[in-house]
């Protein structure tokens, strides 16, 4: 069996060649022309403009019986605007990445696309309260206030975010472009899948479309706290790491005490004696003789260890005196 397909996986691969979007003058004026975009049609839907009177006409056309032959494939293609199941294959593309080129910018910046749209639509949702269309109790009317939870279209921003995310964080210029158009057709086709359905007023899609948009522009102001929780986990992943590690053993100081080597026959100290000034010495040789340490060879005579000699290894002689002594008497011969 071949293994060198799971070598190459085993390989580690090159880190990504582009730098994460900065916020350009081009990039920052497209974001102004998209808040601006987002506030008009949040002020036509208040002030009850034509845009309500489009949506009532557009829910009173019911799309769903005018071409009913596409309604069993719409059901199941309203899943790719849906946060749950999007999300999650998502998560375990970016996860996958992650792991392969050991960051994990991929999945942090998911979770913070992620976190600005629940904050942003949700806000937007519960602060207005329009009811959907199949709810809806009074012909004509914005249907504000009442409750409900559908302005903006949450499956349309979800969508726009979502996919677009995967042209965010494209390693190359072509495929980012690629991704780009692939994201902008399938959360196109949800906005008006519930337009379709009748889940949702054209109006709603529009802001939907918008509201996700202002965050896939945006979100390169993020990018600074992104690389700083980034590297807060790795650091904590390598604290966790050393925990329970011995710790390594401190050297000795200078000037500490130190081990001797013992010479042959004879029992020197374990440890090298500091030595001290002698007795009735001066102070000028105290202080050369305490301001460095004592070598072995240079010890004080009294600090010495005495040896005794062991005595001569030649056999006594007899006619030999020993050295210093008497010569004994020799008796004479002859006359």
């Amino acid at each position: 069996m071949r293994t060198d397909i799971f070598a190459r996986l085993d390989r580690e691969p090159e880190p990504p060649k582009i730098e994460p979007p900065r916020m350009s003058r081009h990039r920052i004026a497209l974001f102004g022309g998209t808040l601006a975009f987002y506030l008009a049609i949040v002020i036509a839907v208040l002030v009850s403009s034509w845009l309500v009177t489009l949506d009532w006409k557009v829910m009173l056309f019911r799309p769903y019986q005018q071409w009913p032959e596409i309604h069993a494939f719409l059901d199941y293609y309203i899943v790719l605007g849906q946060r749950g199941p999007t999300a999650t294959m998502v998560a375990c593309w970016l996860g996958w990445r992650s792991w392969r080129q050991h960051t994990l910018r991929p999945l942090l910046t998911l979770g913070a696309a992620l976190l600005l749209l629940n904050v942003t639509v949700g806000a937007v949702k519960i602060g207005l309260g329009r009811l959907g269309p199949h709810y809806a109790t009074q012909i004509g009317s914005a249907e504000l206030f009442a409750g409900g939870d559908i302005f903006p279209s949450g499956h349309t921003a979800n969508a726009v975010v979502t996919w677009g995310i995967l042209a965010y964080l494209a390693t190359t210029p072509r495929a980012r472009r690629y991704l780009s158009a692939m994201s902008a057709i399938v959360s196109l086709g949800v906005g008006l899948t519930t337009v379709y359905l009748g889940t949702h007023w054209l109006s709603d899609v529009l802001l939907g479309w918008a509201a996700g948009l202002l965050i896939m522009l945006g979100l390169p102001w993020a990018e600074p706290l992104i690389t700083r929780a980034e590297a807060w986990i790795f650091a904590q992943r390598e604290n966790l790491r050393g925990f329970g590690r011995p710790v390594p053993s401190v050297p000795v100081a200078a000037g500490g005490p130190r081990t001797v080597p013992q010479a042959d026959g004879v029992d020197a100290p374990a440890l090298e004696p500091v030595v001290a000034a002698a007795a009735g010495g001066t102070g000028s040789r105290s202080r050369a003789h305490s301001s460095h340490p004592a070598h072995p060879a240079h010890l004080v005579r009294s600090e010495r260890t005495p040896v005794t000699p062991a005595g001569s290894r030649r056999p006594p002689h007899a006619d030999r005196t020993p050295r210093g002594g008497t010569t004994p008497a020799r008796p004479v011969t002859g006359g």
